[in-house]
């Protein structure tokens, strides 16, 4: 564990002295895009998926564009003036990259038409304001699939950053997953209250272990603390967002990719072509933006072929993760059989399904 951990933070700290505080030269012959994330880019995790989404975009404009990074501030004051800063250095493109920085950006983008902006897992919306989100629990739902296959203790553990509603969806997914083989299986859930807390995200796997989970999903966590923990005490374990399988060469049952290229691509077009709107974006498996890979060896074949055969009716609609009948955890009826929980409905959503033991935060 230690091992893994001492070489997260090298890479941590190398892409922080390389990067530095971003550019405040622009040329006017360029696109400057400004960057602000709430967590380390390293070598994992949310931020390093965010910036990878921006490989085809240098690749396609190269010096026409530069990319202006601020990583690692935590919602609030801080972000409020870096964001704000940005606007006032001529950054025309801004990825707002968290949640928490939804109210202040949007501001900023009401006082800045000119400016365009995508905001990462929010929901409120403006004519240069779009928010994008992954549908995280159509890939969740087939990582449940499988933690059912492998379980043992019938009980499933999550170690969660935030109760919002893109979380709270893709916790409801795995559960759906996993007793849809297997009604009898239960989840338990630790939120960390943090997007970026590799010691308290060990300490509460652990927890989870001790506690019966024998399958682990790390949930939205930007270290590989979770997956080393799971490897080391011999619990299945994966993650969302980009590969952590160096660090559980065992234990691990597989990734919830994000590929943002496509869409960040979309996007920069649009504006410099005067066609960008906001809206707000849903993105899973059908835009190839959801990739659920890497799948664990120890994973049956026959489930296996269950799990691909539900993708692929995922993919073309035909099966939705949110089908009725569902129950809340208290027993009680929330989509009724024969109809489908909208967009709407899981983008603000603030319950979770049947099966899950921990209650939402008040």
């Amino acid at each position: 564990m230690q091992s893994y951990l001492k070489r997260f933070k090298k890479i941590v700290f190398t892409t922080l002295f390389a990067i530095g505080a971003f550019n405040t030269s622009v040329s006017a012959d360029t696109l400057s895009i400004g960057v602000l994330l709430p967590s380390p880019i390293a070598d994992v995790g949310w931020s390093n998926e965010l910036v990878k989404g921006f490989n085809g975009i240098k690749e396609k404009y190269g010096d026409d564009v530069t990319l202006n990074i601020v990583e690692n501030i935590q919602e609030g004051p801080d972000a409020d003036r870096i964001m704000n800063k940005m606007v006032g250095d001529g950054n025309k493109f801004i990825l707002l990259g968290s949640f928490g920085y939804m109210n202040s950006g949007l501001k900023l983008a009401q006082r800045n038409p000119d400016v365009s902006f995508i905001h990462a897992s929010g929901y409120k919306v403006a004519d240069n304001f779009s928010p994008f989100t992954a549908k995280y629990y159509e890939g969740s739902f087939l990582m449940g699939m499988a933690a059912a296959d492998l379980t043992k203790t019938k009980k499933l553990g999550v170690v969660g950053a935030y109760a919002i509603p893109e979380l709270i969806s893709t916790i409801n997914g795995f559960a759906l997953g996993a007793r849809s083989v297997d009604p009898e299986i239960t989840v338990d859930i630790i939120w960390l209250n943090s997007w970026f807390d590799p010691a308290k995200a060990q300490a509460s796997a652990k927890a989870l272990i001790a506690n019966g989970a024998d399958i682990l999903f790390s949930n939205s966590q930007d270290t590989p603390s979770v997956v080393t923990v799971g490897e080391e005490a011999g619990a299945y374990v994966f993650n969302l967002n980009g590969s952590m399988g160096e660090y559980a060469p065992t234990k691990y049952l597989g990734v919830v990719k994000t590929d943002w290229g496509p869409f960040f691509s979309a996007s920069v077009d649009a504006h410099l072509n005067g066609s960008f709107v906001g809206r707000n974006e849903w993105l899973g498996v059908d835009a190839d933006v959801v990739v659920t890979e890497e799948w664990n060896p120890d994973i049956s074949a026959e489930m296996m072929a269950k799990i691909k055969a539900v993708e692929a009716d995922i993919t073309s609609g035909a099966r939705h993760v949110y089908d009725g009948p569902l129950f809340n955890q208290d027993g009680e009826q929330v989509v009724a059989a024969g109809e489908r929980l909208d967009d709407g409905g899981i983008l603000g959503i603030d319950w979770h399904v049947q099966g899950i033991n921990t209650p939402l935060p008040k």
